[in-house]
């Protein structure tokens, strides 16, 4: 609930309902009660006594599996079909590569087609569980509700252009440069291999901010003091496709 809200606060800014002042003064109080709370979580905080139910067909409502995510997920992004990390514009599974200027690093294959990334990795919802320490990620999805549940979040999955997915892997996210060393063509968003660690686009980052404190607040779980120390330091700007933006008037009284 807390990062809802300042995930609300965030964006009731860009709708113009708060001023600067007010705005500063009400996310930093937000902000606070999140960190504190988050630096209370442990793995046995989470909540391992709840009650899954866990939907697959397309028209089903309710909590999904990876694989059932995957079936609606293109019906979530109708009229977003863009990229996260480079913003190509994509068309069922294939990526239009001249849209965004992006040049293949390595797989050209891979490249060419869209895969759904998580933005908190399934390797960091999962090293959490006891599941994991028992045969990890494989034997979390089949014998695991909650940890299949956190694995097909749609809030926490976004199209990528496959290759990109493939090189961010688990890689924490970081924000090291201004003027990247171009890795994908034109695409803004670089991985450092050498440092295990991954710069998203500017455009990208508020939403990915909100993304994993959504997550992290949802399912309890640790956040490391370098995702703290990124997300309350790094400006948070609200890109087009943030889905759930509060920005009516009604909202606003």
């Amino acid at each position: 609930m807390r990062a809802i809200l300042a995930i609300t606060m965030l964006s009731l800014s860009l709708s113009g309902c708060l001023d600067n002042n007010e705005l500063a003064t009400k996310t930093a109080k937000v902000i606070g009660q999140v960190t504190s709370s988050l630096n209370q979580a442990s793995p046995q905080e989470n909540p391992q006594s709840e009650s899954v139910t866990l939907v697959s067909g397309k028209g089903d409502v309710g909590h999904r599996d990876f694989n059932a995510a995957k079936k609606v997920l293109p019906r979530v992004f109708v009229g977003m079909e863009e990229d996260f990390y480079c913003g190509c514009a994509y068309s069922g599974k294939t990526v239009n590569l001249d849209s965004c200027g992006y040049v293949p690093r390595k797989n050209a294959a891979r490249a060419s087609r869209i895969e759904w990334e998580h933005v908190v990795p399934a390797s960091h919802l999962g090293s959490q569980r006891q599941c994991w320490q028992n045969g990890g990620r494989k034997n979390c999805t089949a014998t695991d509700k909650l940890f299949a549940q956190m694995e097909g979040d749609l809030n926490n999955l976004v199209p990528a252009v496959g290759e990109v997915n493939g090189d961010r892997g688990n890689l924490s996210y970081g924000a090291w440069t201004r003027n990247p060393t171009p890795v994908y063509g034109q695409c803004q968003s670089l991985p450092d291999f050498k440092l295990k660690r991954f710069q998203p686009r500017e455009e990208v980052r508020g939403r990915a901010a909100r993304i994993s404190l959504y997550m992290h607040q949802r399912y309890t779980l640790k956040m490391s003091n370098q995702d703290k120390q990124l997300w309350w330091s790094v400006p948070l700007p609200v890109d087009t496709n943030l889905r759930w933006i509060i920005t009516t008037k009604e909202q606003c009284s």
